[in-house]
């Protein structure tokens, strides 16, 4: 089989934060924005890999979701555990200082993992846990 990832999808509690954080911080390419006010779907991917996106959205849009899964979502968020992303680098050390100079909400500093992956993590404008990983 031939399959790759094309698409995930995060939530955003503020899409101007988001855009900010992922385009700004990051240097993704914001490739489309669509909706209005806080129901904005905004599509951002690193340069040079057009086949890759990340899907900004909306986390209360599905009009199926009850008052408290409402609640729950927000509770997750706020502590950064409803949703995760893992990214790689080859220069993690240069990206960690361009990304604490953004300004984002370290969780953890450039680390040698025991199970051998060195890394560092984030969390973005709605709380989403940001993992960065050394490229071997």
């Amino acid at each position: 089989m031939d399959i790759k990832i094309a698409t995930t999808f995060l939530p955003h509690t503020d899409p101007e934060e988001s855009v900010t954080f992922y385009r700004d911080v990051l240097g993704f390419e914001v490739r489309m924005d669509v909706g209005g006010g806080t129901m904005r779907w905004i599509t951002v991917g690193p340069a040079g890999q057009p086949d890759t996106a990340i899907v900004l959205c909306p986390p209360f849009a599905d009009p199926g979701i009850t008052e408290d899964e409402r609640r729950t979502i927000s509770e997750m968020m706020a502590k950064g555990t409803y949703a995760t992303i893992v990214l790689s680098t080859p220069d993690l050390d240069a990206v960690f200082e361009k990304i604490v100079a953004g300004g984002a909400e370290v969780v953890q500093e450039p680390t040698d993992q025991p199970y051998g992956v060195r890394d560092c993590a984030f969390r973005d404008p709605a709380g989403n846990h940001v993992r960065i990983n050394q490229q071997a």
